[in-house]
Parts: C-alpha cells; sequence; structure tokens
C-alpha cells in the first residue's frame, strides 16, 4: 500500500522522526534516574534506586502535593470561566459574535509564556494595575500581596489554560443534538432546566478532557510559577530545575522528572477510563 501511495511516508515520516526523538529523550531521562550522583560532578555514576529513596522525604512529598493542588485549582477555575465562553461561541446567532469569542480565545496561545507571565507580573506587583486601581477607589490603604501567592500563580495558570479549555468545551459543546433540547423545550422544561439536565450532561465528557488535559498541562509548568512564584512557590518542575542546575544533581531532576511525566500519563489514563465510562451511560440512557 505505501509502494501504490508514496506521499503517506512523506506525511508519516515527521511524526515518526518526532515520535523516536521523544522516546529516545525519555528514555534518557529514564537512565538517569538510575545513575548514582556524583557531588561536584556532571558525570553519574552506576546503577542506584538510592533517588527514587530519596523522594521518600516531607519536602518532597509535599511539593507534589503542590503540584497537584495547584494543578486541580487551575483545572476547575480554567472550566468556570471558559464553559460560559465557549457555549457563547458555539451558540451565538451573529457572525461577528462568535469571530470576536474566537479572536479573544485562540490570541493568547501566538504570545508567548514568558511575555504573558511578565504581563500578570505587572498587572499583580505591589504597584501593578490591580492595586493601583483598588487604591484609587479607595478600597485599600496599603498593597495587596499578590505576587508570591499560589493566588498569583493559579491566576496567570488560568488565563494561559483558557484558550485549551475553550476549544475543548467548544467542540463538545457543539456536538450536543439540538432536538433533544428542543424536544425538552417542547415538554415544558425552562431554559434553565434544559441546560442542566441536557446540555450539561451531554458535554460531560468534553468537560473531563479539558479538565484532564489542563491538569496534565499544569503540572509541567515553570515559567509562571517560577516568576510569579518567586521561589517561594515550588512545582515539581521548579525542584527538578534546582535539583539539575543549582545543585547539578542530574539523575535525582531526572528522577522529579519521570515521576512528574508518570503523573500527567496516569491522569490522561484516568480521563479515558471515565470517559468511556460516562460515555456508555450516555448512550444506554
Amino acid at each position: 500500500m505505501l509502494a501504490k501511495r508514496p506521499f503517506f511516508i512523506t506525511f508519516l515520516a515527521p511524526a515518526v522522526l518526532t515520535a523516536v526523538i521523544l522516546a529516545a529523550a525519555i528514555f534518557e531521562v529514564l537512565q538517569y534516574s538510575v545513575r548514582e550522583f556524583i557531588p561536584g560532578s556532571l558525570n553519574v555514576g552506576g546503577f542506584t534506586l538510592a533517588n527514587f529513596a530519596a523522594l521518600n522525604k516531607p519536602i518532597y512529598w509535599w511539593v507534589l502535593a503542590d503540584t497537584f493542588f495547584i494543578s486541580l485549582l487551575t483545572a476547575i477555575f480554567s472550566l468556570l470561566a471558559s464553559y460560559p465562553v465557549a457555549y457563547a461561541l458555539v451558540r451565538a446567532k451573529r457572525d461577528w459574535v462568535r469571530s470576536a469569542l474566537v479572536s479573544l480565545s485562540i490570541t493568547p496561545l501566538f504570545t508567548g509564556e514568558i511575555v504573558r507571565t511578565f504581563s500578570w507580573m505587572l498587572t499583580l506587583g505591589t504597584d501593578g494595575f490591580i492595586n493601583s486601581i483598588l487604591r484609587k477607589l479607595g478600597l485599600i490603604d496599603m498593597p495587596i500581596q499578590l505576587m508570591y501567592t499560589r493566588f498569583g500563580v493559579v491566576v496567570a495558570l488560568v488565563q494561559f489554560s483558557m484558550p485549551v479549555m475553550i476549544i475543548l468545551l467548544a467542540t463538545a459543546i457543539a456536538h450536543v443534538d439540538r432536538d433533544c433540547e428542543k424536544a425538552a423545550a417542547n415538554l415544558g422544561a425552562s431554559p434553565t432546566a434544559v441546560f442542566w439536565r441536557i446540555t450539561l450532561p451531554l458535554t460531560v465528557p468534553g468537560i473531563l478532557s479539558g479538565i484532564v488535559v489542563v491538569f496534565a498541562w499544569t503540572m509541567s509548568a515553570f515559567s509562571t510559577p517560577q516568576l510569579i512564584g518567586g521561589g517561594k512557590i515550588l512545582m515539581i518542575s521548579n525542584l527538578a530545575y534546582l535539583q539539575g542546575f543549582s545543585v547539578l544533581n542530574l539523575p535525582f531532576a531526572a528522577t522529579l522528572s519521570l515521576i512528574a511525566l508518570v503523573c500527567a500519563l496516569g491522569s490522561l489514563a484516568l480521563m479515558k477510563g471515565v470517559t468511556s465510562r460516562i460515555e456508555r451511560r450516555l448512550a444506554v440512557h
């Protein structure tokens, strides 16, 4: 078949090459995670499982728990902020409204993460936009500490994650059968009841997909917690950076990276199982 359609090879070659490079990188991280750390040297020693045993310390469990907590908060608040936008994007009757929402939703994806992070630093800073407005309105006398807090990190991460969440939710909402909604309305259901009893349940697979994708994406966040957290808010990627580039403990940094990867893949596998069960229940009903 490939001989008859050689263009398949042209299309598949970049994907196969990318997969091979990714697999090689993951294998390199894996083999570094089971190598011995030699203090003061970039060279590594022989095989050891001491790096995984070193994870059994409160500070590492705390960083891992904080990473899970921030990622979960980011996913939940991204969902709450994105669902109305996605709903309006799909159901808007005017073309210019849909075009405006698409532009506003996707434009942040074309802005670099560092640029967006510095924008939030200017917004959340002591003399930033939010504190300046609150002082001018007479609501506060002293600046509110928004930088170097979990609140600031989560706010920035939510804004970064919203475009992806909106796209996933809009896809799910667009696949809702409008005839089901019309049938419920004809039977006397109010618009609110139609939404809660028909529309929202039918978009649950999209909601779960968005939550897990944003959760897994946030698990690897680095520059936002690094800059907005100011070293006070550590996520697992920041800890891996400190171990790898400050302590030069590359084996332990590889171990932390591997743990983050396993957690992200585990969340994706969990999403697949839960989504499949929900889709089967919806098909039965």
